[in-house]
C-alpha cells in the first residue's frame, strides 16, 4: 500500500490528467501538496517505479498507467455527487409514463452519452418470461409492411419486412389476427413451435399470400426470439478524445463499434454480477487503450447489460455515479 501523500499525489495526477490530458508536472502539485517541487518529483519516481505512473517521451511530466489507474479505481476513487441538472435530465426521462423501460433506459443512456463524451451500449436480451402481448403489421405497399411485435413486459421490436408476394391490406389484417389468436399470451421462446404446429397448419397452402406474410413474420418473430437487442450512442464521441488522433487507431475503433456481434461479445465478457464493474485497458476485450464500465439490470424478467466505453483517461467517480442512478430507477 502506498503512504497517505503517494496516496494523495497519485489522485492529483491521475484527476489532473483527466482533466486536461495532458502529462501533469511536478511543479504544478506543489500548492496542493504543500512541499517542494524536488520532494514531488522523488514521490514521482517512487510511484514510477511501482509501475503506477508513465513518463512520457515529450515532457517532463508523468502520467497515470494502466495500473495506476486501476489503484486509483480501487483504492482512491469516491463516487462524485451528481449536479442538480444531470439529475434532473435523467428523472425527466423515468417520469415520462409514455416511455415503456426499455426506451426510458436507452433515452437515459443516450443522455449519459451526452454529458460524458463517451460511447453509451444497452444491450437487453429477450427473456424467456417475456410473452406475446399484441402483433401488428402496416402495409408499406404490396411487397413491404413495418411488423411491430410488443411483450407484456413492455419490450418494443419493429422490423421492416419484405413479402415475397403481393398483398393487400386485408390479407395482411386477416393474417395478422390469427397469428395474434394463437400468440397472444405465448412465452417467446415457445413461440416458433406454436408457428410451426398451431399456426402453420391454419394457414395451409390454399391462399399463397397469406402463406408469404406468414413466412415473413415467422421470421421477425424467431429473430425476436434469439437475439438481443444492441443500441449503441455515439461511437463518434471517440472522436473527441485527444488521445485518439492517428487515423487508423481511429477507424480500427469505429469499425468495432459497427459489428454488433463483437460490442454485444465486449459487454457480456466479465463479470455477471449486479455491481459496477470497471475494466481498464488490457482488462477488457475492446481495445487495450480504451476502459468499458459496464453493469447488468434485471426487472420483472426483463435483463440487459449498460455500458460506457471511454478512453482510459475516463471520469471514473462520475460516471460509476451515473450509472447507479440508472440502475436505481430501473428497479423502483
Amino acid at each position: 500500500m502506498l503512504s497517505k501523500r503517494q496516496e494523495e499525489l497519485l489522485k492529483l495526477i491521475v484527476e489532473n490528467y483527466i482533466k486536461i490530458a495532458k502529462p501533469v508536472s511536478s511543479k504544478s502539485l506543489c500548492k496542493a501538496l504543500k512541499c517542494s517541487s524536488a520532494t514531488i518529483r522523488n514521490e514521482m519516481s517512487l510511484l514510477e517505479d511501482l509501475n503506477l505512473l508513465e513518463k512520457t517521451h515529450t515532457s517532463s511530466g508523468r502520467v497515470p498507467s494502466e495500473k495506476g489507474y486501476r489503484y486509483y479505481v480501487d483504492h482512491i476513487m469516491q463516487p462524485k455527487e451528481l449536479t442538480g441538472d444531470d439529475m434532473l435530465k435523467l428523472q425527466t426521462v423515468f417520469r415520462n409514463q409514455s416511455l415503456i423501460l426499455s426506451d426510458a433506459i436507452a433515452k437515459s443512456m443516450e443522455i449519459i452519452s451526452d454529458l460524458t463524451n463517451y460511447t453509451s451500449i444497452v444491450l437487453g436480451s429477450s427473456s424467456k418470461e417475456n410473452r406475446i402481448s399484441k402483433i401488428e403489421a402496416i402495409p408499406i405497399d404490396e411487397n413491404n409492411m413495418v411488423a411491430i411485435v410488443v411483450t407484456d413486459k413492455g419490450h418494443v421490436e419493429h422490423k421492416n419486412v419484405a413479402i415475397e408476394e403481393k398483398v393487400s391490406a386485408i390479407e395482411i389484417k386477416q393474417t395478422v389476427d390469427l397469428i395474434n389468436k394463437f400468440l397472444v399470451g405465448t412465452k417467446l421462446d415457445e413461440v416458433s413451435v406454436k408457428l410451426e404446429f398451431e399456426v402453420k397448419p391454419q394457414i395451409g397452402n390454399s391462399v399463397r399470400q397469406q402463406r408469404a406474410i406468414y413466412d415473413a413474420l415467422y421470421n421477425v418473430l424467431t429473430d425476436l426470439q434469439e437475439e438481443p437487442s444492441v443500441h449503441i450512442t455515439k461511437p463518434s464521441n471517440i472522436l473527441k478524445q485527444p488521445e485518439f488522433n492517428d487515423a487508423d487507431k481511429i477507424r480500427n475503433i469505429l469499425d468495432k463499434f459497427e459489428d454488433k456481434e463483437f460490442i454485444q461479445s465486449v459487454v457480456e465478457d466479465g463479470d455477471d454480477a449486479s455491481d459496477i464493474n470497471i475494466y481498464i485497458g488490457s482488462e477488457n476485450t475492446f481495445d487495450e487503450d480504451v476502459t468499458v464500465i459496464k453493469t447488468n439490470y434485471s426487472v420483472d424478467g426483463v435483463e440487459g447489460t449498460i455500458a460506457l466505453i471511454g478512453p482510459k483517461r475516463m471520469e471514473y467517480d462520475r460516471v460509476t455515479t451515473l450509472l447507479e442512478f440508472i440502475k436505481d430507477h430501473i428497479n423502483e
